[in-house]
C-alpha cells in the first residue's frame, strides 16, 4: 500500500473503521490512549470496540503521518497519570476526517436514493 501524500488529505482515504473512530474521539480534544477507547465506547453505544493492539498500532501509523501529534496540554496533575501520553488532531488530521465524512455522506445519499436506508439517515430502512 502507498504511503498518502502529506499534503493531500484525499491521498489517506478511505479510512479504516479503527482510524476513523480514533480521530472522531481526538476531535474532542486531547486524549490518551485509554480515554480513546472510552470515548468511542461512550460514542458508539459499545458498538465499535477497539482493541489495544489496534489503537496503538494505529496511534503509530497517524503520528508518523502527521495526523496526529503528542499534545503538550495535561489535565490538572492531580487527575493524571504523569506517564499518560497524550494526543490531539493536527490540521492535517481535521481535513482528512472532514474528506472522509465527505466521502461517507455521498454513500449515504445513494443508499437513501436507492430505498436502502431511511431519509432520514436512520440505518435499518427497508431493501428494496
Amino acid at each position: 500500500m502507498a504511503m498518502p501524500s502529506s499534503r493531500d488529505p484525499e491521498s489517506f482515504l478511505p479510512l479504516s473503521a479503527p482510524v476513523l473512530n480514533i480521530l472522531l474521539a481526538l476531535g474532542g480534544g486531547f486524549l490518551h490512549p485509554y480515554g480513546i477507547m472510552q470515548a468511542i465506547d461512550e460514542r458508539t453505544g459499545g458498538k465499535a470496540v477497539i482493541l489495544p493492539g489496534t489503537l496503538y498500532t494505529s496511534i503509530a501509523r497517524m503520528l508518523d503521518q502527521g495526523l496526529i501529534v503528542d499534545a503538550p496540554e495535561r489535565p490538572d496533575p492531580e487527575d493524571d497519570d504523569a506517564r499518560r501520553r497524550y494526543y490531539r488532531l493536527t490540521e492535517l488530521g481535521c481535513q482528512v476526517v472532514a474528506g472522509e465524512v465527505a466521502r461517507l455522506s455521498v454513500l449515504i445519499r445513494l443508499a437513501e436514493e436507492q430505498h436502502l436506508v431511511p431519509a432520514s439517515g436512520q440505518i435499518g430502512g427497508k431493501a428494496g
